[in-house]
C-alpha cells in the first residue's frame, strides 16, 4: 500500500504536467488548488474567452482502474457545483466548462499518456 505522501505527491507531480500540457495548448493558468467549502478546483485556465474548470486524474498502474475511472458520479456532481461556486464567487458573467486530465505512469512512474477531455462534464 501507498503511503499518503507518495499519492500527494503523485497528484501534484500530476497538477504540474496538467499545468504545462495546458500552457503548451495556449491556455491561461488563472488559478491552482482554489478552495471553497464545496471543495477544490485542481486547475483553473483560461481557453480563449472560457474559463475551463480542470480536473486533474494521476494514476500509477492499474491497479485502481484508469484515471478516468476514479471520476465517480458524485465527484462529477462536485466538480459542477464547484465550478458554480467559482463563477459565483468571481462574478464571471462569460462561458466555462469543466475538462478533464488522464495521466498514467507505469510503476517505475514513468509518463504514458496525458488525455485532456474538454467539457468531459456537464452540468
Amino acid at each position: 500500500m501507498r503511503s499518503g505522501d507518495d499519492r500527494q505527491g503523485l497528484g501534484r507531480r500530476g497538477e504540474e504536467m496538467a499545468a504545462q500540457h495546458l500552457t503548451a495548448k495556449g491556455y491561461e493558468i488563472v488559478a491552482r488548488n482554489w478552495r471553497c467549502e464545496t471543495g477544490e478546483l485542481d486547475l483553473v485556465a483560461l481557453d480563449g474567452n472560457c474559463l475551463s474548470f480542470v480536473e486533474v486524474r494521476a494514476r500509477r498502474g492499474r491497479a485502481l482502474g484508469t484515471p478516468e475511472e476514479s471520476i465517480t458520479r458524485d465527484k462529477q456532481e462536485r466538480l459542477d457545483a464547484l465550478a458554480e461556486a467559482y463563477v459565483q464567487a468571481h462574478d464571471w458573467l462569460g462561458d466555462y466548462r469543466v475538462d478533464v486530465i488522464a495521466i498514467e505512469f507505469d510503476q517505475r512512474g514513468r509518463l504514458l499518456r496525458v488525455d485532456h477531455y474538454e467539457n468531459a462534464i456537464g452540468g
